[in-house]
């Protein structure tokens, strides 16, 4: 159905080598380029090598996640992170462990919850979710990026030197995070296994020694428990406002949705099918769980340390421990030297956090938005899409001027909203299996979760205000490309059954005429009246014509197979059925189909449709109806530019 193209040029054909392994819509013959050898060959990789990628994005959070719960709970804080871990144990895992049961191919709660609506409703629902995760995984990137511009300039050694360079640092990080990727997929996979191997092993030094202290200076405890005690009276009071500072470490819960999201780089068993990857939702699983274990106990053993041991004052803006408290411990304690390392190791991890985001993000676009006609076909390449989105980085980095602290109620919004609605995914998932105690288990959690997020949007609007900057985003851009692409040729295969193939055949010995018709009461007087009425609008003798029927199901859907099936009504007229999103589009690649089976040129009749032009383009554009005559040759025109092999389009 497509003419010849002109071979790309070397720059467009690496831009466009190889598609997105993670944005390959399930099943769907989608449009191409040829894959990378590497992709080819690439069959997955072990669980544990996939958890240091989403691992970079969650173990990087002990970077600041201790600085920032010594600041909203003060003393109480071991406790408040405690409350943290038991949400995390008990209900995000859980959660997510559900979720890649359900979508085993990374499409995440997204998914889930896009099965629940149709039409447009859920096009509009699906964009306002990929708005949040847009917000949560481009944050992530800015973010960490940011973080580690604050270890490197605030490091004794370099303070002095590089102390007003902090956005331009930041900007270098986004621009060699966006380089990797570019290099390729499995390059990101590689250096986030040595990186988290790294980093862990340095924070258990710290830890140890740290520990150390606390036993070798028992006063510190002693010291602790009595300002608690004094503070807040007893173990309830401390429970309730551990409780109500929660909100503020939500950070402490990110990583479940890359860890979901990249799932289609687990390797899976040898026996896995694309319909049934068991060993891939078990493996998964196992990153989930692992993942979740090793933070929880690195949680608690780092907020206790830091908690005892580091002056409050020094967690507050402008100390020492502020944004580095485990590196502060480091310095202090274990010298400058092996402070500088562990420096190091952070703004490597925190820098490379981002790629766990930048996967996320590569996974969840192409996966939806082409698919929606909301993006143009490059936007299923990798190297493109990263493009965009370091640009955008660079954007919101400018915008925020590299602080962490404004990006903070931004990042916890998105995260907040997406474990949410995972939650309220698996909820729903779990009462229509009948599995009463699951959803009540998985409804406490949606209640937890829920009410964290609008805490978290009351105490720091700014949060959603820019998630809803990039909800807006994506919508406009999103409206912008379907009304740019609408008279693109969108129908992926087209499939005759026995019959339909039959009445080809049988025409493509004389001239092959098509009448376009509406179905209405599909009897014998319709039919007759049809052709009466197209013989008189263009002086054709005879009835020598096969009718051709589309039923629009969901007009909101943009590529999809054709399926056409062939029936005989009233012992006389022959008809054709298709269902279709669109029906110029479903009439356009009919018609091209049958020029390229048959070698001849088909013509089809239509009556023009009434009413306001302009209304029923819109009509066309909403619904997949409307003035269905010029748009079906503006089709054609597009998709075959050569006016001579073009199909006939009669209008009377």
């Amino acid at each position: 159905m497509v003419t010849t193209e002109h071979p790309p040029s070397r720059l467009r054909a690496w831009m466009l080598e190889g598609l997105a392994d993670m944005g390959k819509g399930g099943g769907r013959q989608v449009p191409q380029s040829a894959p990378e050898p590497e992709q080819q060959a690439h069959q997955g990789q072990r669980w544990w090598r996939v958890m240091c990628l989403t691992g970079v994005d969650y173990f990087s959070t002990l970077g600041y996640q201790p600085g920032i719960a010594a600041l909203a709970a003060g003393l109480l804080s071991p406790v408040a992170t405690i409350v943290l871990v038991i949400v995390t144990l008990a209900g995000a895992l859980p959660v997510y462990r559900r979720v890649a049961e359900e979508s085993p191919h990374g499409e995440g709660s997204i998914a889930m919850l896009e099965r629940l609506l149709s039409f447009w409703k859920g096009k509009l629902f699906v964009l306002t979710l990929l708005g949040f995760a847009a917000t949560d995984f481009l944050i992530t990137i800015t973010l960490s990026a940011a973080d580690a511009s604050t270890h490197l300039v605030e490091n004794p050694h370099l303070t002095s030197v590089l102390h007003d360079k902090q956005m331009l640092i930041t900007l270098i990080l986004v621009a060699l995070l966006g380089a990797v990727f570019l290099k390729g997929f499995m390059e990101a996979i590689g250096v986030a296994l040595y990186l988290v191997a790294i980093y862990l092993s340095l924070n258990v030094v710290v830890v140890v020694v740290g520990m150390w202290h606390v036993l070798t200076e028992a006063h510190v405890v002693t010291d602790w428990t009595s300002a608690l005690t004094t503070e807040h009276g007893n173990v309830f009071a401390m429970v309730g406002v551990s409780l109500l500072v929660f909100p503020k470490l939500a950070l402490g819960l990110s990583g479940f949705e890359t860890g979901v999201a990249v799932m289609p780089h687990v390797e899976g068993d040898p026996d896995d099918t694309h319909e049934h990857p068991k060993g891939r939702i078990r493996d998964t699983k196992k990153l989930l769980t692992t993942a979740a274990l090793i933070m929880s106990v690195f949680l608690i053993a780092t907020s206790f340390i830091t908690t005892v041991l580091i002056p409050e004052k020094e967690f507050k803006t402008g100390g020492q421990a502020n944004g580095r408290a485990l590196a502060y411990l480091a310095h202090e304690y274990l010298g400058n030297a092996f402070g500088t390392v562990y420096d190091l190791s952070t703004i490597a991890i925190l820098w490379f956090a981002g790629a766990s985001a930048m996967a996320g993000l590569l996974n969840l676009m192409p996966r939806y938005l082409p698919r929606y006609g909301m993006a143009p076909h490059w936007a299923r390449a990798v190297r493109p899409m990263v493009i965009v989105f370091t640009l955008i980085a660079f954007l919101v980095t400018w915008i925020f001027d590299a602080s962490v602290d404004a990006q903070g109620g931004a990042y916890a919004t998105g995260v907040l909203v997406l474990m949410s609605s995972a939650a309220i995914a698996v909820t729903i998932s779990a009462r229509r299996a009948r599995q009463r105690n699951w959803t009540i288990a998985f409804g406490v959690v949606s209640a937890v979760l829920l009410y964290v997020t609008v805490v978290n949007v009351i105490e720091r609007p700014d949060g959603v205000k820019i998630g809803a900057c990039f909800i807006a985003g994506i919508i406009l851009v999103s409206l912008l490309s379907r009304l740019a692409r609408a008279f693109e040729l969108r129908v992926t295969s087209v499939q005759l059954d026995p019959m339909a193939e039959r009445f080809i055949r049988d025409m493509a010995s004389r001239k092959i005429r098509f009448v376009a018709n509406e179905p209405d009461r599909r009897d014998k007087a319709e039919y007759r009246e049809k052709i009466e009425q197209i013989r008189a609008d263009n002086d054709i003798p005879g009835e020598d014509f096969v009718f051709v029927e589309v039923t629009v199901l969901d007009a909101s859907e943009f590529e999809a197979g054709l399926t056409v099936r062939g029936e005989v009504l009233h012992d006389r007229y022959r008809v054709l059925t298709l269902e279709s999103s669109s029906i110029p589009n479903a009439l356009a690649a009919l018609l091209l189909h049958v020029r390229d089976t048959t070698g001849r040129l088909p013509h089809i009749y239509f009556e023009w449709t009434e009413g306001n032009p302009f209304a029923n383009f819109l009509r066309f554009f909403l619904f997949g109806q409307g003035e269905v005559a010029p748009v079906t040759r503006e089709v054609l025109r597009e998709a075959e530019p050569n006016r001579e092999m073009r199909p006939r389009v009669h209008t009377g």
